[in-house]
């Protein structure tokens, strides 16, 4: 793990473009009225879900910033929109966090304006998704794993392996899994084939699930493509995913916390990390370069590491706090314990999301790039 938390972002950003250098802000002004956030569902929440659940409306009284939020299903439908512009922050994930660096898209953060800055999780401060040569691009989130989630009425107990989604089998009730699984729709997902194989085939040597030479990459592929036949829908919105297992008969898939939660009120869910383990996503709040709304950008950021915020949207979530002082404070609704069972002690174990360069720890030009996950990925879907 800390092999890949030290994975060359320099050979990321040379592998895409030279990052031009952008003028930090030296002071924080008034705000200029809003807002505007590219996020995953779930991240920004004003209560309209639940109202238990609202972070939004004392920062826009407090700030006057107003705050509008599109939401992203994917890291790729991210970057694109950061991309167009038009925005002012983004919790990006790090398969998109460097492409939006390497791209000149976001903008250096300067944290002494964020006084909240020193409270962030030492292993998020200089994490290499969001830090380049020393620079900050943001400012750490929430992290957490990609979980299996499964219908305990047909898994009675909790499945030990990822292979029912992989692999062609009779499920516990005695009906085959054909039909009733999901898989992400994303290209990132090629990594999930690619750990599920460092487990089940060694002598593939797979060190990292987004460092893969090309007999590593077509062993994944091979996987994606047996799973192609299995799969009833490609998941990229949570919602949809959540009523496809309330409603359509999906039993297993990989998901996040978030479903897992809303769910499991109602419906007969649960979730797991099978003996593969998992990969995972540590989110960042990064800012424009062509940021409109600068002062409400930074107000936003250090409101988003106020402890109650941070408790909160761990529990609305499943996932962990930035600020792990969230987890104890009773500033919020989290626990010791639900961090805990969020896996707050298991970040060494997960293999965080990145985006995959050529050259690698394998050496230059040894591992395929992510152009090509990207398009071999929309192939398998399509059955190539």
């Amino acid at each position: 793990m800390q092999a890949l938390k030290l994975m060359s972002t320099t050979a990321l950003i040379v592998a895409l473009t030279v990052t031009p250098t952008f003028a930090q802000i030296s002071a924080i002004g008034d705000g200029e009225g809003e807002v505007s956030i590219v996020a995953w569902a779930g991240h920004i929440e004003r209560g309209e879900t639940d109202k238990t659940f609202d972070w939004v409306t004392k920062f826009e009284a407090d700030t006057g910033c107003k705050v509008s939020v599109k939401t992203a299903n994917t890291s790729d439908e991210m970057v694109a929109l950061m991309n167009e512009g038009g925005f002012d922050l983004v919790t990006a994930s790090g398969d998109a966090s460097l492409r939006l660096i390497a791209g000149g898209r976001v903008q250096p953060i300067n944290t002494d304006l964020i006084p909240s800055w020193s409270t962030v999780d030492d292993r998020l401060k200089d994490a290499g998704w969001h830090t380049v040569n020393g620079t900050h691009y943001g400012v750490p989130y929430m992290w957490g794993p990609n979980v299996l989630m499964y219908n305990t009425e047909v898994f009675k107990e909790a499945p030990t392996s990822w292979n029912v989604v992989f692999e062609a089998m009779d499920l516990p009730d005695g009906k085959p899994n054909a039909g009733r699984v999901q898989a992400y729709d994303g290209p990132i997902h090629i990594a999930d084939a690619a750990q599920y194989l460092m487990f089940h085939k060694p002598e593939l040597k797979i060190t990292s699930p987004y460092e893969l030479n090309e007999e590593q990459y077509k062993a994944a592929l091979d996987l994606l493509r047996v799973q192609r036949t299995l799969v009833s829908r490609y998941w990229h919105d949570a919602f949809i995913q959540m009523d496809d297992f309330k409603n359509e008969g999906v039993v297993a898939s990989g998901s996040w916390p978030f479903q897992v939660g809303l769910l499991a009120a109602d419906t007969p869910i649960a979730s797991t990390i099978p003996q593969e383990g998992a990969t995972g996503w540590a989110d960042t709040t990064m800012m424009h370069v062509d940021a409109k709304h600068p002062n409400c950008a930074y107000k936003w950021m250090e409101h988003s590491l106020a402890s109650n915020l941070q408790s909160d949207l761990s529990v609305w979530f499943g996932a962990n706090p930035a600020v792990p002082a969230a987890c104890t404070d009773k500033r919020g609704m989290q626990t010791a314990e639900g961090c805990a069972a969020n896996g707050m002690d298991n970040f060494d174990k997960i293999r965080f999301w990145t985006t995959p360069v050529a050259n690698c720890s394998q050496g230059e030009g040894m591992c395929v790039p992510y152009y090509r996950w990207v398009s071999d990925y929309i192939g398998v879907i399509g059955g190539r």
